[in-house]
């Protein structure tokens, strides 16, 4: 899989010269993820390999989801080797197979979620979020939340610890944890899952397009 921030198209040249300075490798620090980045480095070095702007990220999930974050503004593309645990986001390391692997590879594009918050004081922020959007009560008490879709109402009324707003990307991460589903990263869907809900109890949650407008209205700011 190649992950392209922001929907930007991937080609991959299998037979261009290779320019090291066109080509990023970004790892993790665990010992794991440093030692397939030596035998990639030398795996490269040996092979007129690909003109692109490609980087290969070296870790587990989190490790992508942090770096693709990071680098939001670049137009670059990402190749994920997975040295973690679970890998939805990777792709497993092969050093036979290492350049088969990338010159056959997917794109996959990852659309953010663009959060805009208002608050009581009518102050307005505004934030990108590649994994998840989640909303939590800050007190002991439950909050009360009402969830929109465009104009259609999800639900009226629901007394929560919170609610989490998931992409695909997100999707094996906190979402699974709270019992939301596990995404395609194709499927060009959101997940909105209930955090701890008391009432309506047995509400599991929507699975909606990504093109979506979600409203979530605080209905007690108090609490």
């Amino acid at each position: 899989k190649i992950l392209a921030a922001c929907g930007v198209p991937v080609r991959v040249w299998p037979r261009a010269p290779f320019h090291m300075n066109k080509f990023q490798i970004i790892s993790d620090k665990n010992k794991k993820s440093q030692k397939i980045k030596s035998v990639l480095i030398k795996k490269i070095k040996e092979l007129d390999f690909i003109k692109s702007n490609i980087s290969i990220v070296i870790g587990g999930d989190g490790f992508m989801l942090q770096t693709l974050k990071k680098n939001k503004s670049l137009n670059k593309f990402f190749y994920g080797i997975n040295s973690g645990n679970y890998g939805f986001l990777m792709n497993k390391f092969s050093s036979k197979n290492m350049i088969k692997n990338l010159s056959k590879a997917k794109m996959i594009s990852i659309s953010p979620l663009e959060m805009t918050v208002m608050n009581k004081k009518k102050q307005i922020k505004k934030y990108l979020a590649i994994n998840e959007v989640s909303i939590l009560r800050q007190s002991r008490q439950a909050a009360s939340l009402s969830i929109n879709h465009g104009s259609k109402k999800i639900i009226k009324k629901l007394v929560c610890d919170g609610v989490l707003v998931s992409t695909p990307a997100g999707s094996t991460a906190y979402n699974l944890s709270v019992h939301g589903p596990i995404l395609s990263l194709n499927s060009k869907k959101l997940s909105i899952s209930p955090i701890s809900p008391f009432r309506p109890r047995r509400w599991k949650g929507k699975i909606i397009n990504d093109k979506s407008k979600i409203i979530i209205r605080n209905l007690n700011p108090i609490k």
